[in-house]
């Protein structure tokens, strides 16, 4: 007797289509009038290759911050174009946190550091802070313009408090790394890489980073 043939997802016929014709719009209308964030999620744990891709992509498109450890446990899938697709749709999900007013503001935050405004960059994030001190982003946002200004110590207090809050956030611990490495701190520089790699073994500059420090560290010892 033949065995039972698997039913393929539906998510998984509008992202085949998606592939073909790019209509990110589309996508992303047919996936929010039938799936729940809730299902999107359980595909990603338990789907197929093809199913994992396509449920990481739509909850990076449709989902909200809830689904921030999902798609951080998808940076360290088996499936290479499933961690890259999280990788790019986690960062959304970053700034896809709070009221509408809030995410305008973490908004305009990233495009002041973005434009090498830093100093405003920072004296914005802090207004948030204050307001709203949960937000990670907020918080990295702000190690990234101290670090810009020349003020690691405090770039890294901000990168470690955004780890705090949203433990998968790689991109603060990078950033941690290369604070360190500005302060002549290897030590602390390698074991803030080595975590960075560990939430998102992708980011191959870190890998670099670790390699070399891990090389200098050992001819010195």
């Amino acid at each position: 007797m033949d065995a039972p043939r698997l039913r393929t997802p539906v998510l998984v016929i509008y992202y085949n289509r998606y592939l073909t014709n790019s209509d990110c719009a589309m996508f992303i209308k047919r996936v929010a009038r039938r799936y729940s964030n809730a299902t999107l999620e359980r595909l990603v744990m338990t789907g197929d290759q093809v199913a994992r891709r396509a449920a990481v992509l739509a909850l990076s498109l449709v989902g909200d911050y809830s689904s921030n450890p999902v798609l951080g446990r998808a940076l360290v899938d088996r499936d290479r174009g499933v961690r890259r697709i999280a990788e790019s749709g986690i960062r959304e999900l970053w700034s896809r946190v709070g009221s509408r007013q809030q995410q305008e503001m973490l908004r305009e935050i990233a495009d002041l550091n973005d434009q090498r405004q830093h100093a405003e960059a920072a004296r914005m994030a802090t207004e948030l802070i204050h307001s709203s001190p949960w937000i990670a982003e907020a918080w990295c946002q702000r190690g990234t313009a101290h670090y810009h200004l020349g003020q690691y110590d405090a770039a890294i207090r901000d990168c470690h408090q955004a780890l705090e809050i949203n433990p998968y956030h790689f991109t603060a611990a990078a950033g941690m790394g290369q604070c360190y490495m500005l302060q002549d701190n290897p030590v602390a520089a390698l074991e803030a890489f080595r975590r960075a790699l560990r939430l998102n073994p992708g980011m191959e500059e870190v890998r670099a980073q670790v390699v070399r420090l891990q090389r200098s560290l050992k001819k010195d010892s």
